[in-house]
């Protein structure tokens, strides 16, 4: 890289040209480099979006944000300078902005330049008509070429990825075993089995398997619509002069030709549980604004997304289940606009639906055949329960005694009828501590504080008085 940085230098040429100049790397090496990104447009008609349009959101987004240089206009905007230079010159034919001349340095990059009276009511207009101010969007072609350049399938999932993914819970082998296979397929998966046995648990850790960073844009134009797709409360950005691992040495070559309308994110983990609805799968459009919001799967595009207590929620199963038939079958999903144009996005993500009711009662057999990994999360076996005890033991700084252990698995099987679960020894282990702190003494499993945090696990049920006397 230094050597590379030392012939630029002297020679000019994009880093990445010098890299293979000096034969650091192969130019096949560097356009499968390249191949995986979003390289900045050229110009106005690389973008896809006309340039009126562009120029509007530049004049809404000055106004929005009271932008005064061309700095600010390309933060903003997220074009490159030149491109934003013809924006604004564009303007300046129209009688919409004029020039303050240029600040600090002096460079085009801190020219400033205000509104005309006309420009001002132009902006105010253009806001009117579509509220969105944000950074200027991909075409649907752009967006569905990149979805498809980065699918869950191009990573390969090992054993150990997953153990190192699943380090902070205690799963058995065998059921790592079943996941890996479904991870590479990027097919639909269905967890099932009793309550309190980390179904949920191994959805979460399913987003720690892969490393792959993707790209997000900020919005898409489909048919001059706006579609806000980026989402801080989903998609976790990172640093642009860091945002690949495994391509740490290019990170250089990804800033001179990364396109800033898209963010680099690591894969999107998307969770939903009983509040979802039919509705938070289709376009949701602001009558405000005059933009739309994309649907949660649209944002979970190229990671995961779950459907957690799957049968609890407000829509039936059965018509859930039907709105995922299509893009489960096909790979591609189907979405309108409220002018009533269809259009197709690929459906490259990882269905997980999670339930503790029976599937049999859930779906049918026709829906059971499109989920091909079927992965019961059952009770733990005797050893890993111990194991789990174990740990959450040491975590509260006091250890298992043989004895209690095998005092509390006799009451919770025999006495309280109870089947094992991985919930259990959290729950009894700060249920002891609690009762030890109240008292003023170490943590330890006295028997009367066991007793009671069993108690706690389950609410008594009494027979009424009338049935007792009978």
């Amino acid at each position: 890289m230094t050597r590379a940085l030392e012939h630029q230098a002297q020679h000019g040429g994009r880093l990445g040209e010098n890299l293979v100049t000096i034969g650091a790397i192969t130019q096949q090496a560097l356009d499968a480099f390249i191949h995986r990104l979003p390289v900045e447009p050229s110009d106005i008609g690389a973008t896809g979006i006309d340039g009126p349009d562009l120029m509007g959101l530049l004049m809404k987004l000055m106004y929005v944000e009271r932008l005064e240089t061309v700095r600010q206009f390309a933060n903003a905007i997220k074009l490159p300078y030149h491109i934003v230079l013809d924006l604004v010159q564009m303007a300046i034919d129209r009688k919409l902005l004029i020039s303050l001349g240029s600040r600090d340095t002096g460079g085009l990059a801190d020219l400033s330049y205000m509104f005309t009276e006309e420009g001002r009511r132009w902006a105010l207009d253009a806001i009117s008509r579509v509220g969105y101010t944000g950074p200027a969007p991909v075409t649907l072609e752009e967006f569905t070429y990149q979805v498809n350049l980065q699918k869950l399938t191009n990573e390969i999932v090992t054993f150990e990825r997953i153990r190192k993914a699943t380090a902070a819970f205690t799963f058995d082998d065998a059921l790592i075993e079943q996941c890996g296979p479904a991870l590479n397929s990027g097919r639909a998966m269905l967890l099932y089995g009793p309550p309190g046995n980390g179904k949920t648990s191994v959805a979460h850790c399913m987003a720690n398997v892969f490393n792959d960073v993707i790209y997000v844009p900020y919005s898409i134009s489909v048919e001059g619509q706006i579609i806000r797709v980026f989402d801080p409360s989903i998609h976790a950005p990172l640093d642009r002069t860091d945002v690949a691992e495994d391509d740490a040495t290019l990170s250089v070559v990804r800033r001179e030709i990364f396109d800033a309308r898209w963010v680099p994110c690591r894969r999107p983990f998307v969770i939903a549980g009983g509040e979802l609805t039919l509705d938070m799968l289709d376009l949701r459009y602001d009558l405000l604004g005059h933009f739309y919001e994309a649907p949660l799967h649209l944002k979970a595009l190229g990671g995961c997304f779950v459907i957690d207590d799957f049968g609890r929620q407000l829509v039936s199963p059965t018509n859930l289940l039907n709105r995922w038939i299509v893009p489960l079958e096909g790979r591609v999903d189907y979405l309108k606009l409220h002018t009533g144009k269809s259009f197709s996005i690929p459906f490259e993500e990882m269905i997980i639906f999670s339930t503790n009711l029976e599937p049999e009662d859930l779906m049918d057999a026709a829906f059971l055949r499109r989920l091909p990994y079927k992965i019961e999360v059952g009770p733990p076996s005797l050893e890993t329960y111990r194991a789990i005890f174990e740990k959450e033991c040491t975590k509260q700084g006091f250890a298992l005694p043989n004895e209690a252990f095998e005092g509390i698995v006799y009451k919770l099987r025999k006495e309280k009828g109870m089947d094992l679960a991985a919930y259990q020894p959290k729950f009894i282990v700060d249920q002891v501590v609690a009762s030890c702190r109240f008292m003023q003494q170490p943590p330890r499993f006295e028997p009367r504080f066991v007793n009671n945090a069993l108690d706690n696990l389950r609410v008594k049920h009494h027979v009424p008085t009338q049935a007792r006397v009978q």
